[in-house]
């Protein structure tokens, strides 16, 4: 008979009950910490009625102050959105646009007009349109005599107005009319990447969805943007309220959001929205009610071999509105901040208490006195517990933005739905 590892086995009782489980977890010096840290806010000038936060060891709180009180939280409101495109289209969904012709295609030139077909794809920006240039010439189009024709929801460069969004495809699909913010992401390409020269002679037009489809004469390309997890990273990264709200339209709106909230376990009146992005103080939430959003979304993701860190900003890795930041090495949290709002929420790793479950919601003026104070409350709390000698796998984050195989500007994510040459025969 081999030798056993014990170390491999999980010997811990089953009869574990939540009781037990919630005693394990509590810290009076925790409660401590932060009833110093509300005591501070106080002395301040800041109203302790009007901060609500909370701090969990998985599903058990640790310590707790005002944790169901709903507060203005700014942009954790995107938690919410988060979880929202989750539950609606699943981690690995990519929007497709397509890239059609009117017309004859004769030695690299259509003699017509070049349709795009959106499909509010929240991440089509400069790097996609100088790839889909590219591509479009690979197939043999270098010239349109006509007009680049746009139809349903194509979005590029976060900017919701189709005619401005056709006008810089155009641009970037022909480096001749590039300017510098073109050329600042183009120097992010991968060396070597060509510059697309493909030249539209005509105006950019906004036309009806079925008439141009039924005119079409064929289809080029489909585009495929980046999943949605990686779309969702980048939104949260940057706090982006414009793809924010496009998100959480997809998703069926605010009220579908705060209804797959409660649907997840939110308790009905910790949580009021008016859009998706954060934008406004009648976007409010609970401490709590973040705290239930956060691990709703860790769950969502695990059967995909994802976690909460492969969606939000990580500390010491992502920039974005990191920056400036002093948080525990390796937490993944999601900022937010309107001009009497400061809040921050994630989860951080420590030694004695495994992964730490926090959302801080602070009213009331003063950003930097707030973001100080929260960044001060966290570093007691991990020196209280340990700084953490690794990530744990369940908060270690595998995807990210921007590098192989999520780059922007890849043209692999370009298919070849027939090409000229066969269309035109």
């Amino acid at each position: 008979m081999g030798s056993i590892n014990f170390a491999d086995i999980d010997i811990r009782p089953t009869w574990e009950s939540p009781w037990l489980q919630q005693k394990l977890a509590a810290d009076p010096v925790a409660e401590t910490i932060l009833n110093g840290y509300v005591a501070d806010l106080t002395s301040l000038g800041f109203t302790a009625s009007q901060q609500s936060v909370a701090v969990d060891v998985g599903r058990y709180p640790v310590a707790r102050h005002q944790e169901s009180r709903r507060l203005p939280a700014a942009s954790l409101t995107k938690v919410a959105t988060t979880l929202a495109a989750l539950e609606t289209y699943g981690v690995n969904h990519q929007f497709e646009t397509f890239i059609g012709w009117q017309g004859t295609i004769t030695n690299g030139t259509l003699q017509g007009n070049l349709i795009i077909k959106g499909a509010y794809d929240p991440l089509f920006v400069w790097e996609e349109g100088i790839a889909l240039g590219n591509t479009l010439q690979q197939l043999g189009i270098q010239q349109v005599t006509g007009s680049l024709i746009v139809i349903d929801q194509f979005v590029m460069n976060f900017n919701t107005d189709p005619l401005a969004s056709g006008e810089m495809l155009k641009q970037a699909m022909n480096s001749a009319a590039w300017g510098w913010a073109v050329e600042k992401q183009y120097a992010t390409l991968p060396p070597g990447t060509p510059k697309p020269t493909l030249q539209i002679q005509g105006p950019v037009q906004i036309a009806s969805a079925a008439p141009t489809i039924n005119q079409a004469s064929g289809w080029l390309v489909c585009h495929k943007s980046l999943p949605l997890a990686v779309i969702l990273k980048a939104m949260n990264i940057y706090s982006n309220n414009v793809m924010a709200e496009m998100i959480a339209n997809l998703s069926g709106g605010s009220a579908n959001v705060v209804k797959i909230a409660e649907q997840t376990g939110v308790t009905p009146g910790e949580i009021s929205l008016i859009n998706g992005s954060g934008l406004g103080e009648d976007n409010q939430l609970s401490a709590r009610a973040v705290i239930i959003l956060m691990q709703a979304i860790q769950n969502r993701l695990q059967p995909y071999n994802l976690n909460f860190a492969d969606l939000f900003p990580v500390s010491g890795t992502d920039t974005g509105t990191l920056i400036d930041r002093t948080l525990p090495i390796n937490a993944s949290v999601k900022t937010g901040s309107l001009a009497v709002v400061s809040a921050l929420a994630g989860a951080f790793p420590t030694e004695q208490k495994g992964i730490v479950w926090f959302a801080i919601i602070n009213y009331g003026s003063g950003l930097e006195t707030l973001r100080a104070r929260q960044d001060r409350l966290l570093a007691s709390l991990e020196k209280q517990w340990g700084k953490a000698n690794q990530v744990p796998n369940p908060i270690k984050a595998t995807l990210q933005f921007n590098q192989e195989p999520y780059r922007l500007g890849d043209p692999k994510r370009n298919e070849i739905i027939q090409p000229p040459q066969a269309q035109s025969q």
